[in-house]
């Protein structure tokens, strides 16, 4: 009866420290990831390249950052508690892990939702009214300006939802003459030819008439994708840590 006792408190044991070393790992992993989301932001803010100003010109961009920022260093924390508590096996550790990680997941789930429902209604509105108040044209000197001269001719595309968009624009006002800007014409590479002044006269054969909103997307689908499958692991490896947090501290003695 003693040895049977005595190997069943042994299996315990090992399932107890089997069970410490796998929630080690998921959080080593939860670990990783805030490291990465908070060197993204902090790069962000620091990078000398020009990028911050890019992000400081746009308020959701702008909070973006700082929500990355947010995520990053909470997902830090997680982790770091995670791994001390498992290894050291301390009840409390483990609590404020569960309901830290909880909290966080339920805030992600929530999220991810919101962004789905919204993902396109919002954004388009946004870029539009955005281009419509400030692109200028040619002014390299602002930085929205040269940003979506650079998107326009990068993706071969024309506005947010197309050519339309810049009627009743600040740059119509700048440039009354020009029906879209150079950046929108498919011989942009050539100025001062006829192509070019057909184009920015309203002609739709020498222009893009697709929309960037939908050529970006179009182009980054398959990482949207990506992100939303990473996405999906994160929750995944979270809920583990969860699982396993609870089962070691109701096994902890």
């Amino acid at each position: 009866m003693g040895e049977v006792s005595a190997r069943g408190s042994a299996m315990e044991g090992d399932c107890l420290s089997c069970m410490k070393y796998l929630m080690f790992i998921f959080n080593f992993f939860i670990f990783l990831g805030g490291s990465f989301l908070l060197g993204v932001g902090v790069w962000v803010l620091v990078d000398p390249m020009g990028f911050r100003e890019i992000v400081a010109a746009n308020p959701v961009l702008f909070t973006g950052v700082y929500v990355i920022l947010a995520m990053g260093s909470m997902l830090f924390l997680l982790g770091f508690l995670g791994c001390c508590g498992a290894i050291r096996e301390n009840k409390c550790l483990l609590m404020f892990f569960f309901m830290l990680i909880l909290f966080i997941f339920l805030a992600e789930l929530a999220a991810a939702i919101l962004a789905f429902l919204f993902r396109e209604h919002l954004t388009r509105e946004y870029f539009s009214r955005e281009l419509k108040r400030h692109y200028q044209g040619h002014n390299n000197t602002d930085v929205l300006t040269s940003t979506w001269n650079a998107i326009m001719t990068t993706f071969d595309c024309c506005g947010v939802s197309g050519p339309e968009d810049f009627d009743e624009s600040l740059f119509r006002l700048l440039s009354p003459t020009k029906m879209v800007p150079e950046a929108c014409c498919q011989g942009n590479s050539y100025p001062g030819d006829v192509s070019m002044e057909q184009c920015v006269s309203g002609s739709m054969v020498f222009r893009h008439n697709k929309g960037c909103y939908s050529a970006v997307v179009d182009y980054f689908e398959m990482y949207i994708y990506t992100a939303g499958a990473l996405a999906i692991v994160v929750l995944t490896i979270e809920l583990f840590a969860m699982v396993f947090a609870m089962c070691l501290f109701r096994g902890i003695q």
